[in-house]
């Protein structure tokens, strides 16, 4: 069984791992830096559906159904899926899974949702309590901006701080393997942060101080350095976000140096595909895990890299209500075997 090392992080010790993953994106996710590393791109942004809510949802079912093909494993084989999204109830996924037949348990953890879903799924794995465990969640751009801020055929002015919500998915499918692998080590999971922004078009900032509390806690509970590690990747920050951490983790002594990189920072050409501070939403780092991050682990690239998930927990109504925006994270360490 796992056990508590610290206050705040958990050491796998049963060997849960990653068996396949997958990604899918839209057509502007394809023509950043990392076009060529998604399983699937859309070219039209319905997705052939309907509406951008449904085109959502079938992101989520083509990166899960991408998921168990490259796994040899059908539906029927999978325990749990843990899956959650940035729109109402979760509806996304909900909609998106309904026909899977899988246990399902929905989850809302803002863009930090990748980082926790993944979680969930090694502890069902950790537990013995399950085979396999899936863990995905999506975001779409449309879809986002008519929830949260304006209908797109308004034209309103975007801040140089606001951040691109990225169309796009990603799953995997954990199992217990005692064969070399890229295994889950350690999860911590972040504490509500509270910095008192209140501009939804300024997430990276509200997002930063729970991203460097998490971990501070993480290097703290294990007695590591930032240096001791190939990649530290956080998701999703953007430029200003990205930034407002390093500068809190070096207050605190902590020095993230040339290892370090942001998935909204990864995902486009920010100077050329105009988008401001950088990339967002549950599929930005979601992504670029199923992508870059896990490919190169299994290619050996990288042996041992720390993926933190980072969430701005805000609501079209507590927006309206004059809230600020609370911030959480969620870190895992991954390690290839």
């Amino acid at each position: 069984m796992g056990k508590r090392i610290g206050k705040n992080t958990v050491l796998m010790e049963n060997n849960p791992c990653v068996k396949s993953f997958a990604s899918v994106c839209g057509k502007k996710e394809a023509q950043g830096p990392l076009g060529n590393q998604f399983d699937k791109i859309f070219e039209d942004t319905t997705l052939e559906e309907s509406s951008w809510e449904k085109a959502e949802s079938r992101l989520q079912a083509e990166s899960v159904n991408l998921a168990l093909e490259k796994a040899n494993l059908k539906t029927q084989d999978i325990n749990y899926i843990f899956a959650g999204d940035l729109l109402n109830q979760c509806m996304s996924s909900a909609f998106g899974l309904r026909e899977l037949g899988i246990p399902f348990l929905g989850q809302f953890g803002a863009c930090s949702t990748m980082a926790q879903t993944l979680f969930l799924a090694a502890t069902t794995i950790e537990a013995g309590i399950a085979n396999y465990s899936v863990a995905v969640t999506s975001s779409h751009f449309c879809s986002s901006e008519r929830q949260f801020r304006f209908p797109l055929n308004y034209g309103g002015q975007r801040t140089p701080t606001a951040q691109w919500t990225v169309t796009g998915s990603g799953a995997i499918v954990i199992e217990h393997q005692n064969n070399p692998g890229i295994k889950i080590k350690h999860a911590t999971v972040g504490k509500i942060v509270d910095l008192g922004i209140k501009d939804a078009n300024n997430m990276g900032a509200a997002m930063a101080p729970a991203a460097a509390k998490t971990m501070q806690s993480f290097f703290e509970d294990t007695k590591t350095h930032p240096s001791e590690y190939d990649m530290i990747f956080t998701g999703d920050l953007g430029e200003v976000g990205s930034n407002l951490f390093k500068e809190l983790m070096l207050k605190d002594g902590f020095h993230i140096g040339e290892n370090y990189n942001d998935c909204g920072l990864m995902i486009y050409q920010k100077e050329v595909q105009d988008v401001h501070a950088g990339g967002s939403g549950c599929g930005c780092s979601a992504s670029v895990l199923c992508s870059l991050i896990l490919r190169s682990i299994k290619a050996k690239k990288w042996k041992n890299i720390l993926f933190m998930a980072t969430g701005a927990l805000m609501s079209p109504t507590s927006s309206q209500q004059g809230e600020t925006i609370p911030g959480v994270a969620h870190l895992i360490n991954l390690v290839s075997e």
